[in-house]
C-alpha cells in the first residue's frame, strides 16, 4: 500500500494553493492525502499575537483551518481518500515527523502572516532543507502550478544513475504523460580561455557524456517516458530558473548525511526554491 501524500496548511492562500496541487498529485498517483496543521504556526509565522492563545481559541482556530482545507480538497476531487491531523508542534518539526510516514510532503511558498513580498517562507525552506523524504514547495505562476506546460524539468547536477531524484522525475513524467527535460549545465573554468584548444567544445562534450551515462539505465526502465536531454552553458541556478518558466515541476536532488543537523541544501537548490517559476521538488539521497 502506497504511503499518503502530506500537505501542510495554516489558513494562508499559499497553503490552500498547496492543497489544490496536492489533491491533483494524489489523484495522479493513486495516493491518499493527509492534511496537517501545526498548532504553533500562529506564533512562529509572524502573526499579531504577542502572547500564546488560550487552549480553546487555539483549538477552534486549528479546527477551522483544517476543516476549510479538507472541504476544499473534497470539492476539488471527492475520490481522493482524505485524512486530517492537528499536531501540537512547531510546524517544521510537525511536517518532518509526518514526512517519515509519507510519500512526500507538500508546502506552500509562504506561511500565514509572512510578508507578501517574501519569495519563500521559513517553514517551506526549513522542511525542504532538512527532510530525508521528498518535499514539494508549491510556487510559480498559474501555468506551472496547474500543469499547463506538460513538461517536467530535472536538474542533472552530480546525480548518479540510480538517484532517488532521477527516479522521482521519471515517475512524475510517466504519471503526467508528459515530456521530461533533463538539463546538465557546464562552464569553462576561469583559468581556461574561452575557445582555447576547443575548451568549450570539450566541456560541452563532457556534459553530454555525463547525461548519457546517467540516463542509460533509466531510459531502458521507462521506455514510455519521452525525454529531452539538454546541455547548457551557464550557472546552474540561472539556467534552471529560466527554463522553469516552461515547466510544471522542477526536480532537484539533495545530499543528506545522517547525524548532520541543520540545513542540508546546496546553493543551487536554495536559489531555485526562491527563484523557480514552477513548483520545486527537493528529493534527498541519503549518504
Amino acid at each position: 500500500m502506497e504511503l499518503p501524500l502530506v500537505v501542510g496548511v495554516d489558513g494562508s492562500d499559499p497553503s490552500l494553493e498547496a492543497v489544490d496541487w496536492a489533491v491533483d498529485e494524489a489523484a495522479r498517483h493513486g495516493l491518499g492525502l493527509r492534511v496537517v496543521y501545526a498548532f504553533l504556526w500562529s506564533r512562529y509565522e509572524g502573526t499579531a499575537y504577542a502572547a500564546p492563545l488560550d487552549t480553546s481559541s487555539e483549538q477552534a482556530l486549528a479546527e477551522n483551518i483544517v476543516s476549510e482545507a479538507a472541504e476544499r480538497a473534497r470539492r476539488r476531487n471527492p475520490e481522493v481518500k482524505l485524512s486530517t491531523t492537528m499536531a501540537p508542534q512547531e510546524p517544521v518539526n510537525a511536517l518532518l515527523d509526518e514526512g517519515r510516514d509519507a510519500w512526500a510532503v507538500v508546502t506552500g511558498s509562504r506561511g500565514r502572516g509572512e510578508l507578501k513580498g517574501l519569495l519563500l517562507g521559513s517553514v517551506g525552506l526549513s522542511v525542504a532543507a532538512r527532510s530525508h523524504d521528498p518535499v514539494i514547495v508549491v510556487r510559480g505562476d498559474e501555468a506551472g502550478v496547474t500543469g499547463a506546460h506538460e513538461r517536467i524539468l530535472f536538474a542533472a547536477g552530480d546525480a548518479a544513475a540510480d538517484s532517488a531524484a532521477l527516479r522521482f522525475a521519471f515517475r512524475e513524467a510517466r504519471a503526467r504523460h508528459c515530456l521530461l527535460d533533463v538539463v546538465r549545465t557546464w562552464r569553462c573554468p576561469t583559468h581556461e580561455s574561452p575557445g582555447a584548444r576547443g575548451a568549450e567544445h570539450q566541456h560541452e562534450e563532457q556534459a553530454q557524456h555525463f547525461l548519457a551515462a546517467v540516463l542509460e539505465d533509466a531510459v531502458v526502465a521507462h521506455p514510455d517516458v519521452r525525454i529531452n536531454p539538454v546541455t547548457v552553458e551557464g550557472p546552474a541556478h540561472k539556467v534552471l530558473a529560466h527554463r522553469s518558466a516552461a515547466a510544471d515541476l522542477l526536480v532537484i536532488g539533495a545530499r543528506r548525511r545522517h547525524g548532520h543537523f541543520g540545513l542540508q541544501l546546496g546553493r543551487v537548490g536554495h536559489a531555485l526554491l526562491h527563484q523557480a517559476r514552477c513548483p520545486v521538488a527537493i528529493v534527498p539521497d541519503t549518504a
